[in-house]
């Protein structure tokens, strides 16, 4: 298989994927479990992540992962013509197993994400990188997730300060339900 499961390991990593409940945009449960998933390449660069992240006291929550093709059409036909949300004609990252949703959190207190200005999924331009009007702690918090990314081989959207994919994340096809049956409706 292509895909390898992320397991969560508390504190430093949690997996809350939202899709796996009504707790998101959508109003819908998208997901019928909450197993994550990345492509075997992501899944060795997100390591690299957790390493990183772990030396500076910290720790990671992760809103979504692979998603499926079929799942990304249901977000579609929920949200058409966003620029949230991938047309999948064209397909998203997530679908071919190479993007992450996530953020950080504190290892002290791993209930307590740091604070990056809006929620996951917020779709306004408050959720841009380099939206100025951000206090100067969101600033900091959103630099440093971008730099530990970016130093392991992810680069990110500009309007989702919580989205990153791998560089080459174009050069990967589309992966339907049964590249991960379990987890997906």
């Amino acid at each position: 298989m292509v895909l390898v499961q992320v397991h969560p390991n508390p504190p430093h990593l949690q997996l809350d994927l939202a899709y796996a409940t009504k707790d998101n945009f959508s109003g819908e449960c998208i997901y019928k479990s909450p197993l994550g998933f990345l492509h075997k390449n992501a899944f060795e660069a997100f390591e690299r992540v957790q390493t990183r992240v772990k030396a500076l006291g910290l720790g990671i929550k992760i809103f979504d992962a692979f998603r499926p093709h079929e799942a990304q059409i249901k977000l579609w036909d929920i949200c058409p013509g966003s620029p949230y949300v991938a047309d999948p004609e064209i397909g998203s990252h997530h679908s071919r197993g190479v993007a992450l949703d996530l953020t950080l959190v504190d290892l002290d207190d791993p209930s307590k994400e740091l604070d990056m200005g809006t929620p996951f999924d917020d779709f306004t331009p408050r959720a841009h990188h380099g939206f100025s009007e951000l206090s100067t702690e969101v600033q900091k918090n959103r630099l440093i997730l971008l730099g530990i990314m970016a130093e392991c081989g992810w680069t990110h959207l500009p309007h989702e300060w919580w989205h990153y994919q791998l560089a080459d994340a174009g050069t990967y096809p589309l992966l339907s339900n049964a590249a991960a049956p379990l987890s997906m409706m």
